[in-house]
């Protein structure tokens, strides 16, 4: 007698567990129901972001790096599924890879973002200055819609590697490997709260997340081109950061890290 199949049922993963909707809300994916996230589920998000983000920005950038590396060990070891939750073939695995090669690339990144991002500055004094990046705080994350996985992880990798928390809205069309993700990082290592993977129409969620006051910088990557302009708007209304499209995450860069930090500057007496 055959064992009985256990289909996987897509979750939210919020505040380091996998829940439903609060609403109770879903939106047919093909023979699937994504839940579809409310309001209440992102002011959820932030507030669990908010309370993680002391803890994870004050650990060792080395000790943030070998989290990263984590959930790059994670993924390798569940390769085959995750190909199979992109849809199978050549371009799935090969999506599957440069994930991989994101995920190694920012853990290696974080505990060299001041050196990239920093500076010790000339002055006309008896003292010098220095320039170090710090973590904006909590980052909400539009994910491209494609490619779901690389444009997600990329993304939310960026800004872990800073020591800031994430809440991501994953692809709407494609939500199933962005979902998928968060076991990836509940394994991993991660903090929660650290990160939020929410998926749902991004009509409902995107004005919410540029109207959200304790959102402090937005990665509007797959933001779509008639929403950008009413995010730009709400975000401007509350001193809220706007990620630059110049900060391409199609591969991995400092500059993508670096877009979710700020940069602090201290003087210090010469001598002393």
């Amino acid at each position: 007698m055959s064992a009985p199949s256990v289909a996987k049922t897509p979750k939210l993963y919020l505040g380091g567990a996998f829940v439903r909707s609060e609403s109770g809300r879903v939106y047919p994916l093909g023979l699937v129901n994504v839940p579809r996230a409310s309001r209440k589920d992102l002011r959820e998000a932030v507030r669990a972001a908010r309370a993680a983000v002391p803890g994870w920005s004050h650990r060792t950038a080395y000790t943030r790096g070998q989290v990263l590396y984590r959930v790059a060990e994670m993924l390798e070891g569940r390769r085959v599924e995750f190909i199979a939750a992109l849809g199978g073939g050549r371009a799935s695995g090969r999506e599957v890879d440069r994930t991989l090669d994101a995920l190694v690339y920012y853990a290696g990144l974080a505990d060299k973002l001041a050196q990239l991002g920093g500076s010790v500055n000339a002055v006309a004094g008896p003292y010098f200055t220095f320039t170090v990046p710090e973590p904006v705080g909590v980052v909400a994350l539009v994910a491209p819609e494609a490619p779901a996985l690389f444009g997600l992880l990329t993304h939310v990798a960026a800004a872990l590697s800073g020591g800031n928390a994430v809440v991501a809205l994953v692809s709407e069309r494609r939500p199933l490997p962005g979902l998928l993700a968060g076991e990836l990082l509940a394994t991993g290592d991660v903090p929660q709260g650290v990160v939020a993977l929410l998926s749902g129409l991004r009509t409902e969620l995107v004005p919410q997340i540029g109207s959200h006051r304790d959102i402090d910088a937005v990665d509007s990557a797959g933001c779509p081109p008639e929403l950008r302009r009413e995010l730009e708007r709400l975000a401007a209304d509350r001193v809220k950061r706007i990620v630059p499209a110049s900060a391409d995450g199609t591969s991995p860069g400092h500059r993508l890290a670096l877009a979710t930090c700020e940069l602090k500057t201290i003087w210090h007496p010469v001598g002393v």
